[in-house]
């Protein structure tokens, strides 16, 4: 599995198809200083280091790891 990361997007995928995304838009706070959204945590926005933890998340989710991984369930509590 792999996260690409550009200025604007980020991706995670397995080499056939998209797991999860991270799309980063001006538009997404009232002030227009921009956040990223997250496919798989749509509820909320994130800073640049957030939506690459919250993918790294995705990745081990992916790969059977569970919420109460002490991995998972760490980076996890980083993103509260």
């Amino acid at each position: 599995m792999e996260i690409r990361i550009y200025d604007d997007f980020m991706c995670l995928s397995d080499g056939y198809r998209v797991l999860a995304t991270a799309l980063w838009s001006r538009d997404n706070t009232a002030d227009c200083s921009g956040a990223w959204s997250v496919s798989w945590c749509t509820n909320r926005l994130f800073n640049r280091d957030q939506a690459i933890t919250a993918l790294t998340v995705a990745e081990l989710r992916a790969v059977g790891r569970s919420d109460d991984d002490p991995v998972v369930a760490t980076f996890l509590e980083e993103l509260c």
